[in-house]
């Protein structure tokens, strides 16, 4: 196993924002526990992406001083109105009725401006968090091995990828300005209401319970309805790219209609889950609007009754009139704010659980150096190996065996018998339950990641290829490569011939998955991209078994002379591609059975003997 304590050190700079979990699962709404704290816990996931906001400080004092001048310029207004009523119209104040308007258009000018830059400083941070968001959490997702794939579904993984970010876009831009504005705007009304009128602002006080305790309330319900409507979100999505991608599939089996339905459903049950959240947060805003207002009608209506007794000017009465307006509005806004909030907390919990996720393989904290230069030796030392997903079945068991560099050995057998696997533990997706893999001396445990698969080529049996042109699909792996040595490695793989051909030649885009290749052509780019890795160690699994006759002797004798000076492994069922290797290893319940060249193995009779027979005498036959 990994030894404890290590860290993936060639990992991308990832904020860490929550702890520490092996998968992804949903988590339960902490908040709801009944212990003290728990509106704060709902907020944790939104909390934990400070970081992301403090990267760029620049612009968050800029945006800050913009909205702290709109919030100030807007709570001038009733000042001047204030004025305007109490000195009234007439010829002797024609003067400064045109000073009043005059400023009145200076406070317009500054308003907008101010409300300019915070729209721009704003919406600049919420793009600028996502697109960081969006790195880290792919960064991330690239570092997980194939085990947590094999327990999380892409499409699901996708969904948060963007559907989710989307939520936190407008949180970390327009959503909290929105809410510091309507915060500083609901303190500074109260401010100038008491000012105005301490008697009418106190009563005004008894009624912020009311308000208050509805709020906080349904936020918690809008929050869980939330993460319930992006899960459902995520299962259609999934659902649909997992029918799409085997598009060839579904309608071979005339199974259209029946995908259709069955996401109709799952997009039904996606709007169901959002219908009510949208109706909790309706009821939330009506509920609280509305108090709000009745509230604010009786103290009017108190305040009023002061104005005919004399006891308050009409120009006071407006002024105070106008502060319980906005902070009427800012509480009705904040109201919707938090419903925007608490909704895009169940996004961030569900990012949350993807960054916590602790890679199971990673490269250790200080990697023991691969010998340079590389020779491409290989040891399996009394490895076991067992999957997750099938912990009572052996892959591997007591698995010895040594490559000296430069040998070619083939390994041979019946589906199940764990040649693959010694692949995935050479390539170190996952690390032995028991015993130890090295590479030129040095165990793959103790390695450095990058470093160990920068020198193994992989040509494997359901080869990747990539919605891009046939150029960067070569160099996948060898991104700085020249054009002509992307040349030399498709001639060399029997592949220029068929990439000439093609509309752009080597410029064509490639449909995604290559669907618009022959599974041969797409395996002669996989076998072009090992070559021009130039590995010293070369991995075949079935690189040849997509080809006809023909193609397959051109390929085989291509892959002869990029064998001759490197250490190289060959998983084959068909016998005839590996009668030249140095050494032949059949296996059978992940256990070698038999081993020798393939004139021994034919004269023992034997396992490899019977399959040679069967093989062979049909090839004949043919």
């Amino acid at each position: 196993m990994a030894p404890s304590g290590t860290s993936n050190d060639n990992s991308p700079n990832v904020v860490s924002l929550a702890p520490s979990a092996s998968t992804v699962t949903p988590s339960a709404d902490q908040s709801e526990d009944g212990k003290g704290g728990g509106r704060l816990r709902s907020l944790q996931p939104l909390i934990s992406l400070k970081p992301y906001l403090l990267k760029h400080k620049g612009m968050l004092v800029a945006g800050f001083i913009a909205l702290v001048l709109s919030a100030v310029t807007m709570l001038s207004v009733p000042l001047a109105i204030r004025r305007m009523i109490d000195n009234g119209f007439s010829v002797d104040n024609a003067a400064f009725i045109d000073q009043y308007f005059a400023m009145m258009m200076l406070i317009g000018a500054i308003l907008a401006a101010s409300i300019a830059a915070r729209f721009y400083c704003v919406n600049w941070i919420g793009e600028r968090v996502v697109a960081d968001l969006r790195r880290d959490v792919f960064a991330h997702l690239a570092r997980l091995g194939p085990a947590f794939f094999e327990k999380t579904h892409s499409g699901e993984v996708m969904s948060r990828l963007t559907a989710d970010t989307t939520q936190i876009k407008a949180v970390a831009g327009h959503t909290i300005s929105q809410a510091l504005r309507n915060l500083i705007m609901l303190f500074g009304a109260f401010v100038m209401m008491f000012i105005t009128s301490p008697h009418l602002s106190g009563l005004t006080l008894i009624a912020i319970p009311v308000i208050v305790l509805p709020l906080m309330a349904y936020g918690r319900s809008v929050k869980n309805l939330s993460r319930k409507a992006q899960d459902t979100l995520a299962e259609a999505s999934a659902y649909a790219a997992e029918n799409l991608s085997a598009v060839r599939t579904m309608q071979s089996f005339a199974h259209e209609q029946v995908v259709s339905d069955r996401f109709q459903d799952a997009v039904q049950r996606s709007f169901d889950a959002a219908r009510d959240r949208m109706q909790a947060r309706a009821g939330l805003t009506a509920l609280t609007v509305f108090l709000t207002v009745a509230s604010i009608v009786a103290v009017l209506w108190y305040g009023a009754s002061a104005v005919i007794s004399g006891t308050m000017s009409g120009g006071e009465l407006g002024q105070f009139i106008i502060y319980a307006l906005f902070v009427a509005g800012a509480i009705g806004e904040l109201a919707e704010v938090w419903g925007e909030i608490s909704q895009a907390s169940g996004a961030a919990e569900r990012l949350t659980e993807l960054l916590a996720v602790v890679p199971e393989i990673r490269s250790p904290e200080n990697p023991v150096p691969l010998p340079v230069p590389a020779k491409g030796g290989i040891e399996f030392d009394n490895v076991t190996f067992a999957y997750a997903s099938r912990p009572g079945t052996s892959a591997l068991g007591n698995f010895s065996l040594k490559v000296k560099p430069g040998e070619t050995v083939a390994l041979v057998g019946p589906s199940g018998a764990g040649k693959t696997t010694i692949f995935n533990l050479l390539l170190r997706f996952y690390d032995p339950t028991s015993g130890h893999v090295r590479v030129d001396g040095v165990d793959v445990a103790q390695a450095d990641l990058d470093e160990l698969r920068h020198r193994i080529s992989l040509v494997p049996q359901e080869v990747a290829i990539f919605a891009d042109t046939v150029l960067e699909n070569i160099r996948y792996g060898s991104p700085e490569t020249g054009e002509e040595a992307v040349r030399q490695a498709a001639i060399a793989a029997q592949a220029d011939t068929f990439i000439r051909a093609l509309p752009d030649g080597y410029n064509t885009r490639l449909g995604e998955r290559g669907v618009s290749l022959s599974g041969g052509q797409r395996q002669r780019l996989a076998i072009a991209r090992a070559i021009l890795k130039n590995a010293p160690i070369l991995l075949l699994d079935e690189a040849t078994s997509a080809l006809d006759a023909e193609n397959e002797r051109a390929v085989q004798q291509a892959l002869e002379v990029v064998m001759r000076d490197r250490t190289t492994l060959v998983i084959a069922h068909r016998l005839a591609t590996v009668q030249k290797a140095d050494r032949i290893l059949v296996m059978e319940e992940g256990r070698v059975v038999e081993s020798g060249t393939h004139t021994e193995l034919v004269t023992k009779g034997g396992l490899y003997g019977r399959l040679a027979a069967l093989q062979f005498g049909k090839e004949a036959a043919e």
